[in-house]
């Protein structure tokens, strides 16, 4: 679409060489995204965006046909401008990694709230990661949360940050809105099924095991108890996770136990703590100790 068809009233506000560049530099984008030139794609890019703040600050003229057609123009050129976000995108995400950083990293900083960056974070943190970068994805991913609070990467990864660095309330925080987020996903265009819903129950198994082992060490046994046991059939598997969830539910079901005065609970958590103990690890010998203890008081329950 050439822009000297909206008329005398375009030609007015822009210009006929500018709009005639305005058109041969988004041609020459295209062409770029076309050919999958990373270089050429991201200069195109940065001569094209003063052009596009330009034209959508230019002021509503007077009259009813000359704001027509300016609006026309508006539209189409920020039609040009969501086309150079996907230009970033498309291109970034069949580059090799340190491409892909520069390029999501331009799209960052065009548009921090672009929906092309909600699909690209996936990758561009893994990216991150093989170019060495990995130090930067926290901070990365923190303040890309404030435009995509519920993207299930970043929520991931800021978990796992947390967690990491021993604060136990922002991993429990990040648990339960990645457990909410991933309730409302759906499977993307281009994910066969099985792998979709191999990788949405490995993040629901890890979220709920963060956060039911954060409410057992904090001693929240109820919630506990609850995130461990809907862990438990994603995580299958798993012995590093397995050992300590089936132990903390002993112990949760042992405190609850207690507290109802139920040996129904009593005996689920003798046979919590005799499956921990049946996974060797540093679990093994105290997990054996607790389920004799466990039976024992279970045995002088009514």
């Amino acid at each position: 679409m050439k822009l000297c068809v909206l008329g005398m009233t375009v030609v007015l506000l822009a210009g006929p060489a500018v709009a005639d560049k305005l058109d041969d530099t988004f041609q020459s984008l295209k062409d770029a995204v076309g050919k999958k030139d990373a270089t050429q794609v991201k200069a195109v890019v940065a001569e094209l965006s003063p052009m596009i703040r330009e034209a959508t600050a230019a002021p509503a003229p007077s009259g009813d046909d000359a704001r027509k057609a300016w609006a026309d123009h508006v539209e189409y050129v920020k039609s040009i401008g969501e086309y150079c976000e996907y230009a970033l995108y498309a291109t970034a995400i069949q580059s090799p990694p340190a491409t892909t950083v520069d390029l999501i990293g331009t799209l960052e900083q065009l548009n921090p709230s672009s929906k092309y960056l909600n699909m690209a974070y996936g990758q561009y943190l893994v990216a991150l990661s093989k170019t060495g970068a990995t130090a930067k994805i926290p901070a990365i991913a923190e303040k890309a949360l404030v435009h995509f609070p519920d993207n299930e990467d970043l929520l991931s990864v800021s978990m796992e940050s947390a967690l990491s660095a021993k604060q136990s309330d922002r991993a429990l925080n990040y648990a339960e809105r990645l457990i909410a987020a991933m309730g409302k996903a759906s499977r993307p265009e281009n994910v066969p099924e099985a792998q979709w819903e191999h990788e949405r129950s490995a993040t629901l198994g890890r979220a709920h095991w963060v956060a039911g082992m954060v409410y057992c060490e904090k001693q929240t046994y109820g919630p506990g108890d609850r995130e461990l046991r809907a862990a438990l059939p994603l995580i299958a598997g798993n012995t590093a996770m397995m050992a300590p969830a089936l132990f903390y539910l002993g112990m949760a079901n042992y405190q609850l136990g207690k507290m109802t005065m139920s040996k129904a609970k009593m005996l689920e958590a003798v046979k919590f703590s005799q499956q921990a103990a049946a996974i060797a690890g540093p679990y093994e010998q105290q997990a054996r100790h607790n389920a004799i203890v466990m039976k024992e008081e279970a045995d002088r329950m009514r």
